[in-house]
């Protein structure tokens, strides 16, 4: 077992430490799209630490030049791709280039590790820097407890007094709640639960961030986030993209284990979490899983809908229903939409629904909190030309725009009493300098600082698993589960709008 040692914390903001970072599975498409354009961003913002090297392990029959080519190319596209092609900091890459390493080995072979170890030793010497390692497993779920366990026979997890090693563990971490928790039990056999930083991207955005700033910084909200103040809140993570190439991999998955005990649950636990006593990782973390612990009980027949997306079309052009994605099966029973209502068993939400919805081959692709609060009383408006109030609602935006909206009523000019709609809309972009991002710097950022607070804990994991759980065994059983359909380009399944309207509510349109 390594040392429980304290992980000492770098202010944000300033440069990281001096670190190096190993990427198994760096030859992948994780590290092409998103690490490395995400490095270089660190590197050109100036928080890459002063003495940085870059190991990319993998499989594949490279060397150093070959991989530096790699990733030189992959930067490169993504600028592109975003427009910032003409602004790309030249100096910044170069810098970044220059530190890259290529290690080729089987991710089950002890000699792969025997020689990272001397790579990582060679280049601490060389570079005059300290012993500090990164790990970070871009790699298919199968491979995270051979590495780990592989890294703790070779030593390479070990250590020491003024020495961290960290590894990164990408999502998903198990695939139900049984085998979350045989990876967390093999992880720990050679981990410190303070070793392990479980990544989730979506926390990465600016946006989700900002959901705790909101709430917790604004005395305009602040005193109303509860229930005498909040009708009811809609959380919504919509894609336009079908299964594509994943057949493989979403088959076995759905939507329910893709997006929920992950994405959508942590984005229910910063919406409703309690305030913390700090904005240290260990208090905010204690806080988001409280919040999933008072989940209540989801009745699988009503509180759940479960779609699939059959042909349709978006703006003119056909698109394929599910079943006829290439490798999907033809009887195939793998929902590509899910919708949840669900109630939380504390004193600030008691009563309040909380709708989650996610779906693939949707209308638009957007992610966003929708938070409704009551409406007043109507007896002031009674005798006017006013019939109906629309409640007050804060939208928060996180993607593919970032930002927030708030509602409310106005009188509309005239003689009589009539109320319109009005929007104070934020935009990102508009405030703030706005250059191409992956959502992945702050987490390597925070990795290399040694703040978890963005990270789950396995306490979290396995609370979100076992919300869900339940509902997997239901299905699994065979229970008779009837699966809702939509067109592809639609806003989903009705029967998913009917869950809602049990309770006199709506989903927010996507368009």
């Amino acid at each position: 077992m390594p040392l429980d040692i304290e992980h000492a914390m770098t202010p944000h903001g300033d440069r990281a430490p001096d670190c190096t970072m190993v990427i198994f599975g760096g030859g992948g498409d994780l590290t092409k799209r998103l690490l490395a354009p995400a490095l270089y961003n660190l590197a050109r913002t100036g928080l890459l630490p002063a003495r940085f090297a870059l190991i990319g392990v993998d499989k594949l029959d490279m060397d150093d030049a070959g991989f530096r080519a790699h990733l030189d190319k992959a930067i490169r596209d993504f600028a592109s791709d975003k427009h910032y092609a003409q602004t790309l900091d030249e100096n910044a890459l170069s810098a970044l280039l220059e530190r890259v390493h290529f290690l080729s080995g089987d991710f089950g072979e002890d000699d792969t590790y025997h020689r990272l170890d001397r790579m990582i030793v060679g280049i601490s010497k060389d570079r005059h820097q300290s012993d500090h390692v990164l790990f970070y497993m871009a790699v298919a779920s199968r491979f995270f407890g051979l590495i780990v366990d592989h890294l703790g026979k070779s030593g390479l997890a070990r250590e020491a007094p003024g020495q961290w090693r960290r590894v990164v563990v990408e999502k998903p971490f198990g695939n139900d709640l049984q085998s979350a928790k045989a990876l967390n039990t093999q992880l720990r056999q050679t981990l410190m639960e303070s070793q392990i930083y479980r990544m989730d991207h979506f926390l990465g955005k600016e946006t989700v961030q900002n959901i705790m700033m909101m709430r917790f910084a604004n005395g305009i909200f602040e005193p109303l986030w509860n229930r005498d103040h909040i009708d009811h809140i809609q959380i919504t993570v919509a894609e336009t993209v079908g299964v594509e190439r994943r057949a493989g991999f979403y088959e076995a998955t759905g939507a329910m284990r893709d997006m929920i005990p992950n994405h959508l649950f942590q984005l229910l636990a910063l919406t409703a979490m309690e305030p913390p006593s700090s904005f240290s990782a260990d208090a905010v973390r204690s806080e988001k899983t409280k919040a999933l612990l008072s989940v209540h009980t989801v009745d699988p027949h009503r509180d759940v809908v479960r779609g699939q997306y059959v042909a349709g079309q978006r703006d003119g052009t056909a698109l394929k229903g599910y079943r006829q994605e290439d490798g999907v099966a033809p009887d195939s029973l793998t929902e590509t939409y899910l919708s949840m209502r669900l109630m939380l068993d504390n004193w600030r939400w008691a009563g309040v629904p909380f709708y989650l919805r996610t779906g693939k081959a949707m209308s638009t692709r957007r992610s966003e909190i929708l938070v409704q609060f009551k409406r007043p009383p109507l007896s002031l408006f009674r005798n006017t030309a006013t019939e109906n109030l629309m409640p007050n609602a804060l939208l928060i935006k996180l993607q593919p725009e970032e930002g927030a909206a708030l509602s409310f009523g106005a009188k509309i000019p005239g003689p009589a009493i009539r109320i319109g709609q009005v929007h104070m809309d934020f935009h990102y972009k508009d405030y703030f300098q706005n250059a191409p991002a992956t959502g992945y710097e702050t987490l390597i950022y925070d990795c290399m600082i040694g703040d978890a607070t963005l990270f789950q804990r396995s306490d979290s994991v396995m609370a979100g698993w076992s919300i869900v759980q339940p509902l997997l065994d239901h299905w699994a059983q065979g229970a008779v589960v009837p699966m809702a359909h939509y067109a592809a380009g639609s806003e989903g399944p009705k029967e998913s709008e009917e869950m809602l309207q049990e309770r006199g509510h709506h989903w927010k349109p996507l368009d």
